[in-house]
C-alpha cells in the first residue's frame, strides 16, 4: 500500500500558511503517496479544498493524522497534536528548535523522526530547499508594503505643479535575502535607500541595486562573515563603533526596516530609542526580528507602538501577512526535500542517515534527540537519576538490588564476585571486612562527570 501523506490545518493562531499547494499534491502523488489534506488547511493561503481534491488529495478530518507516515506542516507540532502522531511517522516543517529544549524533547518523545527546514544547509544542491531564503525575501518584500502603509506620506519624488516632493528615505539594517528584497522594494517605489550589515561581502549587492552602503569598515568587519553566509556577533566595542555611525543617519530617516537575525541568539538590538527620538513624526520603524526580542527597543511582538510621534511595527508572522505567496513557494521548498527522502523503486519514504541534506536537518528520530547541537540536553533528564545509585555501595547483602541500578553500565557486575570469598570456610572471618574495596564505586561519578561535559 502507498505510504500516507497528511498536510494538516496549522493550530497557530497567528499562521495562516500551509504546507502543501495543489501543484507539490500532485507531484508528491505522482512520488507514490496517498495524500489527505485536513478540510479547510488552504482557506488561508487561497487555496480552497476543492483545489486540493482535484490535484487528487483526500480532504480529510484531524483525526486522519493517526495513520499518516509523513507529516508536512509549516510550524512545530503542539503538545496536543504530537499526542495523534503515530510513532516512526516523518515530520517536516519548521521546528524552531533554538531555545524550545522541551518542545524538542516532546518530539523525541513521541517517536517521530522530525526534520527541521530552517536548518537546511546553504549548498547549491539544497538552494531549492531553502526555506529561510523563500520566506524572508517574501518578509522583506511585505515589510517595505507595511511601511508604506503607515507611513502618511508619498514615497517617491514627485515633481508638481503645486510644488516638489521630496523623495522618502529608507534605511535598511542587515542585508541578508529579507533586507536585499528591502531595498528592492523600496528602491522601485521611489525612495532613496541606505543599507548597513556587519559582512563586506553584500556591500558591492547593495550598491548594484542601487543604494549606498553604511559600515564601519576595519579589520573585525572584514571577518564577520561564517562559512555559512551568516552574519558572526560582533564583539561590543565593533557594536559601540556601528551605533556611533548610524545614530546620525537614523535621525535623518523616514524609514527604517531591521532585519538582523543571528541563528541560536537573541536578535542584537541596533535601534536605541535614543537614535530614533530623533526622527521626525509620522517615521515608521519596521522590526522584522520582534518575534527573537527585536532589533529596536520598544518594539512589542504583534503590535504598532507609537513612541513620541515615531511608529515601531512589530508584526508577527511577517511572510505569512502573504501567505498565498508565501505557501506557494514553502510547499515547493517541502516537496524538493521529500523528493530527496524518496525511494524511487519501493514508492516510499526511505531515509539515508548519510546524506548531507538528512545529517544537517534531522532533529529527532527512534526516541532520541539525534542533532549534534541539541543531543546533549537529553541526557540531562536523566543525570539526576545516577545519583542515588551511589548511596547503596556499603551493603554487601543488598548486591541484587545494586546490580539492578546499575544495568545501563555493564562493567559494573563484578561487584558481584564479592559473596564468593565471603563463602571460604577456613578464611579468617577477620579478613573478610577489608575485600568488598569500596573504590570501585567511584565509576558511576565518572559517568555522570562525562554526561556533563558532553552537555557542555
Amino acid at each position: 500500500m502507498a505510504q500516507t501523506l497528511f498536510i494538516p490545518k496549522e493550530t497557530d493562531a497567528v499562521e495562516s500558511r500551509v504546507g502543501g499547494s495543489a501543484e507539490t499534491v500532485k507531484k508528491l502523488i505522482g512520488l507514490g503517496f496517498s495524500v489527505i489534506v485536513e478540510s479547510g488547511a488552504g482557506v488561508s493561503s487561497r487555496i480552497p479544498d476543492r483545489e486540493f481534491e482535484a490535484a487528487g488529495a483526500t480532504i480529510g478530518k484531524t483525526a486522519d493524522i493517526r495513520n499518516a507516515d509523513v507529516v508536512l506542516k509549516v510550524r512545530r507540532p503542539s503538545s496536543a497534536e504530537l499526542k495523534s502522531y503515530k510513532k516512526g511517522a516523518v515530520v517536516i516543517a519548521m521546528l524552531d528548535p533554538y531555545g524550545n529544549d522541551a518542545a524538542v524533547k516532546e518530539l523525541a518523545d513521541a517517536g517521530v523522526t522530525a526534520f527541521t527546514m530552517e536548518f537546511m544547509p546553504r549548498i547549491t544542491r539544497a538552494q531549492v530547499m531553502d526555506v529561510l531564503s523563500s520566506q524572508a525575501n517574501l518578509a522583506g518584500y511585505q515589510a517595505v508594503v507595511d511601511a508604506a502603509e503607515e507611513y502618511d506620506r508619498a514615497l517617491p519624488m514627485m515633481m508638481t505643479a503645486a510644488g516638489t516632493v521630496p523623495a522618502a528615505k529608507v534605511f535598511i539594517m542587515g542585508v541578508g535575502v529579507a533586507g536585499l528584497q528591502a531595498i528592492a522594494t523600496a528602491r522601485r517605489l521611489g525612495a532613496v535607500v541606505t543599507a548597513t550589515d556587519v559582512r563586506p561581502a553584500v556591500k558591492e549587492q547593495v550598491a548594484s541595486l542601487g543604494a549606498k552602503f553604511l559600515a564601519v569598515e576595519d579589520e573585525e568587519f572584514k571577518a564577520a562573515e561564517t562559512a555559512g553566509g551568516y552574519a558572526k556577533e560582533m564583539s561590543k566595542e565593533y557594536q559601540a563603533k556601528q551605533a556611533a555611525l548610524v545614530a546620525d543617519h537614523i535621525a535623518k530617516q523616514d524609514i527604517i526596516i531591521t532585519t538582523a537575525l543571528i541563528p541560536g541568539r537573541p536578535a542584537p538590538r541596533l535601534v536605541t530609542r535614543e537614535m530614533y527620538g530623533r526622527m521626525r513624526p509620522g517615521s515608521v520603524i519596521i522590526d522584522l526580528a520582534v518575534e527573537r526580542g527585536g532589533n529596536v527597543e520598544g518594539a512589542v511582538a504583534g503590535k504598532i507602538v507609537d513612541v513620541d510621534g515615531v511608529k515601531i511595527v512589530g508584526h508577527l508572522n511577517v511572510a505569512g501577512r502573504i501567505a498565498a505567496t508565501a505557501s506557494q513557494l514553502y510547499a515547493k521548498n517541502l516537496f524538493a526535500f521529500v523528493e530527496t527522502l524518496v525511494d524511487k523503486d519501493a514508492k516510499a519514504i526511505k531515509v539515508n542517515f548519510d546524506d548531507e541534506l538528512v545529517k544537517a536537518t534531522v532533529l529527532t528520530h527512534g526516541g532520541k534527540v539525534v542533532h549534534p547541537n541539541f543531543a546533549g540536553a537529553a541526557p540531562s533528564a536523566t543525570a539526576p537519576a545516577a545519583k542515588p545509585a551511589a548511596k547503596k555501595p556499603a551493603k554487601a547483602k543488598a548486591a541484587p538490588a545494586a546490580t539492578v541500578a546499575v544495568t545501563t553500565e555493564p562493567k559494573k557486575a563484578p561487584a558481584t564476585a564479592a559473596p564468593k570469598k565471603a563463602a571460604a570456610p577456613k578464611a579468617a572471618p577477620k579478613k573478610t571486612p577489608p575485600k568488598p574495596a569500596a573504590t570501585k564505586t567511584a565509576a558511576p561519578k565518572t559517568a555522570a562527570q562525562k554526561t556533563t561535559e558532553g552537555e557542555a
